[in-house]
């Protein structure tokens, strides 16, 4: 029967869990509808909850749904209270989003947030909607939401390259593995598609480009596999943790309950320390292999373990090894025997099968199973409903390399025969010590009083010495205490039958004391240890979180390193271009090209790896949430510390640390410099249209005059010339001007687009008599097809956008001859999209522009530094604005015959169909 202490639930355990559960209850819960699609019922399915959720008194409120007019979904959207949509406007257009604050202000106890992919609309508080969600779960808001499966940052790649279509708008798996609850709604492929021809879930023109795209048969089964896949895993990590806090807190009390479920067929392997064990790996891998499970290896370290010969413990490590080469994960547990130790471990990860090596069947092993039960009885007892596959004994071929069996010779030339020859001299002399205390004061205590002292100084070897040490002041004493003290003194004759079990229970309760202390001890270097992973860890985290500088970042980080791990440590950053920077005077060993390789591969290398691991040095890449920003390169004190599982958890939380505050550091710097740069841009616009505002009313005026004079009698043509280039450089100054007022127009996001259906011949020719002062005698040739169909644009800014284009083209023309065809405007239509062609025929774009033409459309950029040509370098930008505004594309080549090519793409939609006659109907 176990013991109350036994029994007793971890009481670490559960503080741990009420604590997770305070964080929990203040946190709000978020409920993730996931489908494999569009069109499979989540909304609806959303919706349908929040109705039941209402009825029973609960105050639900919907933040954004998207109906797609379904009518369905209208219907159930009805009767819920609706939060007002804010209004964002943007490029022309206004656009509906989440109003995050009204919500924090209404703190309803369900919130229905739809499309959690979404992007925000620029200029919100948080670019993705997820991020909204977040900060709502934060207040203790309750969410529901819906997510396809295409959606998830892992499964974007593999989603793509199934259907062909990649989605640009994705959530981090972290969201969905955080949520709560997670309700899969589903449907059959045809289901899915009969829903789609029936105009449930798009338009019918939109479902019929669907079905021939992305809703093909196969892909729509493709994709379901894959959303049942990670329901599934979602759900197993569920399992697990809620396996893992009731093993943590009742442990013993019902065995029945604390049992692992196999639920999902996971396997565990036990490494043992004997020849043989990598066997009981490569089974346990080939098992998991063919059963598509998850399967994890464990070291069970006792007290009479952690006394192995460095080349046991070597072979132990070397199994472990394998055992994450072939895909398993890897622990080293702690504990005073092996079997309850697995067996809690196995519950922990709901492991319901175990695989352990057999046993030995000759020698000492087959004689101590005499008096002791195998491993695999001991299991059986402790738990009758696990499965336990026992795998064959093999020769053990797999051992350490070279340089991790010198870190074992090494760690055991600290403990050379001298240090233990000290101990049992020690033990020696303590019980030699005792015996001369207590014979001069045999004649005043009793016998009985004299077996105390002695059991006391088995005690002090015990705890000063060990258990070896204190077996030998166990034995000393019971022959100390027969010869000096039992009738006939001197002697180790025994006169009396019953000192001989005064004797016995002398030697057995110093033995067992000596045990005892021992398994003490071990469990004290434990704790030690882990204290001391600890608190390196709390003390990195407490001083990075203060520090403000990169510089700060890395000398941190490497001291924290040498003080773990000890040694040499190096932090290794990179600079703008990406490639590692390394400074003067290097530590010995450390190649460059092994640290460059983990930095653009994002993978560990060198000692104690699968690369290059002769080098002494360990290379581990230091990855951010946003990427990988650097390499920390660290040489242990003792190599073998890189293959314990809890020592490589510890470098990978410390290089964590210092990766997240590099990425930290690096932001708040982008951020000071987008502030600045924001405010510059706020600035210079400002300026701007001031400046141009209190020009351009002086300049009309200029122009006015300056024709008059022009156009006035009598005059001489010397004045005639003056008035007309007084009106030439009126004009040119006004046009600049124009296109100041423009781009700050444009810039401050207050344009509206007002779109209508346009002819494009009359748009062209309006830009083209625009800018006649600009082309002077130059022709202009056209190529516009006499069927081109109405599209939907504002013509005003496509005219000018146009315009720009021209008087652009006749400022860098000017070597083409004046009644020579300058330049060439043509249009086309496709299925989607209209498409504007302006091209000159003189020397083309700069030689310093090739391969840099998006460069052209930025703000003052032109495309000479240098040059007789007048501008500020904004016609340009104004045209990648507008066309921007459109959502559209704007690109500039060089034409194969010679000459600049600028396109433009518009899309464009189905015009509307002519109007009929119909009778008029005369009314009585």
């Amino acid at each position: 029967m176990a013991s109350t202490s036994e029994s007793r639930p971890d009481p670490d355990a559960l503080l741990a869990l009420i604590k997770e559960e305070s964080l929990a209850h203040e946190r709000g819960k978020l409920r993730v509808y996931f489908g494999a699609n569009a069109g499979v019922g989540k909304t609806y399915a959303m919706l349908s909850a929040a109705q039941r959720a209402q009825r029973a008194g609960l105050q639900v409120l919907v933040g954004v749904i998207e109906t797609h007019g379904r009518k369905e979904t209208m219907e159930l959207q009805a009767d819920l209270k609706l939060l007002p949509l804010r209004k964002v406007p943007y490029r022309g257009q206004v656009l509906l989003e989440l109003d995050l604050d009204a919500a924090l202000a209404a703190k309803p106890d369900v919130l229905l947030v739809d499309e959690l992919a979404h992007s925000n609309a620029p200029g919100s508080r948080h670019p993705k909607r997820w991020q909204d969600v977040q900060e709502l779960l934060d207040a203790g808001i309750d969410v529901w939401t819906a997510l396809n499966v295409q959606h998830l940052e892992s499964l974007n790649g593999t989603v793509g390259a199934i259907t062909g279509v990649r989605v640009n708008e994705t959530v981090p798996d972290t969201v969905l593995d955080g949520a709560e609850e997670l309700v899969l709604v589903d449907v059959t492929a045809d289901e899915l598609l009969a829903r789609l021809k029936a105009g449930k879930v798009y338009v019918p023109q939109q479902a019929e480009r669907a079905t021939q795209n992305f809703f093909r048969k196969g892909n729509l089964i493709a994709l379901r596999e894959i959303a049942l896949r990670r329901t599934a895993e979602h759900v197993g990590d569920d399992v697990r943790s809620y396996r893992r806090n009731m093993v943590q807190t009742s442990r013993q009390l019902d065995p029945a309950r604390t049992a692992a479920w196999n639920t999902s067929g996971a396997l565990l392997v036990c490494v043992g320390p004997r020849a043989g064990a990598e066997h009981a790996v490569r089974t346990a891998a080939r098992l998991a292999g063919q059963l598509n499970v998850r399967w994890h290896g464990a070291y069970v370290e006792t007290p009479a373990l952690q006394r192995l010969p460095a080349r046991d413990r070597d072979r132990t490590l070397a199994v472990l090894k394998l055992a994450e080469e072939l895909g398993g994960k890897t622990a080293v547990l702690t504990g005073d025997q092996i079997a309850p130790t697995l067996l809690q471990h196995a519950q922990e990860l709901n492991c319901a099968t175990l695989v352990l090596g057999r046993p030995a069947a000759s020698g000492w092993g087959q004689l101590r199973h005499l008096f002791r039960p195998t491993l695999t009885r001991q299991i059986g007892a402790l738990a009758p409903t696990l499965d336990i596959v026992e795998v064959g004994f093999t020769e053990s071929v797999r051992q350490l390399g070279e340089s991790l069996r010198h870190g074992a010779q090494d760690e055991e030339q600290h403990s050379p025969w001298g240090a233990k020859l000290k101990r049992y001299g020690g033990a020696l002399a303590i019980c030699v010590a005792a015996t001369l205390f207590t014979l001069p004061m045999l004649k005043w205590i009793d016998l009985a009083n004299i077996v105390m002292l002695f059991l006391l100084a088995v005690v002090v070897v015990a705890v000063r010495f060990g258990r070896g040490p204190a077996s030998l002041a166990a034995v000393l004493s019971v022959a100390s205490f027969d010869f000096f003290f039992v009738q006939p003194r001197l002697s180790f004759a025994v006169s009396d039958v019953q000192y001989l079990v005064t004797f016995a229970v002398m030697l057995a309760v110093g033995l067992l004391i000596g045990q005892l202390t021992a398994n003490l001890r071990f469990s004290a270097q434990v704790s030690v240890s882990r204290e001391r992973r600890a608190q390196a860890l709390f003390e990195l985290t407490r001083d990075l979180s203060g520090a403000l500088q990169t510089e700060q970042i890395v000398e941190l980080g490497e001291a924290a390193v040498r003080r773990t791990f000890g040694d040499s440590a190096k932090v290794l950053l990179p600079d703008t271009r990406d490639q590692l920077v390394f400074p003067d005077g290097l530590p010995e060993g450390l190649d460059q090209g092994i640290a460059d390789w983990a930095f653009h591969r994002a993978q560990r290398a060198g000692l104690a790896t699968s690369t290059l691991p002769s080098n002494a040095w360990h290379y581990v890449p230091l990855q951010a949430p946003m990427r990988v920003r650097g390499v920390l390169a660290m040489r242990p004190s003792h190599a073998r510390w890189l293959l314990i599982p809890e020592q490589v958890q510890q470098l990978d939380m410390l290089a964590s640390q210092i990766a997240t505050a590099l990425e930290r550091v690096h932001y708040v710097e982008v951020a000071q410099s987008a502030v600045v740069q924001m405010e510059s841009e706020r600035l210079r616009n400002t300026l701007l249209a001031a400046m141009s505002h209190d020009i351009r009313t002086p300049l009309t005026a200029l122009v006015g005059q300056a024709d008059s004079l022009a156009a006035s009698t009598p005059l001489s043509d010397e004045q005639r010339n003056s008035a007309q280039a007084i009106s030439h450089e009126a004009r040119e100054l006004s046009a600049l001007v124009s296109n100041l007022l423009e781009m700050a127009r444009l810039e401050s996001g207050q344009v509206e687009l007002r779109q209508d259906w346009q002819s494009v011949e009359e748009v062209v020719g309006g830009a083209i008599r625009a800018a006649r002062h600009a082309l002077g005698p130059r022709q202009i040739r056209t190529h516009l097809p006499e069927d081109l169909p109405l599209v939907d644009f504002d013509a005003g800014l496509v005219e000018r956008l146009l315009v720009n284009l021209l008087e652009n083209a006749a400022k860098y023309g000017d070597s083409i001859p004046p009644h020579h065809p300058a330049m060439e405007v043509t249009a086309s239509v496709t299925a989607g999209t209209l498409v504007l062609r302006v091209r000159d025929f003189g020397p083309g774009l700069p030689p310093a522009s090739r391969g840099k033409e998006e460069d052209l459309f930025e703000k003052f950029t032109r495309g000479q530094s240098e040059s007789s040509t007048r501008g500020v370098g904004l016609g340009l930008a104004i045209c990648k604005a507008i066309v921007d505004a459109h959502k559209g594309r704007i690109t500039a080549c060089n034409a194969d015959d010679g000459g600049a090519e600028f396109t433009i793409i518009l899309p464009r939609r189905p015009p509307p169909p002519p109007p009929t006659e119909t009778d008029e109907i005369d009314e009585p």
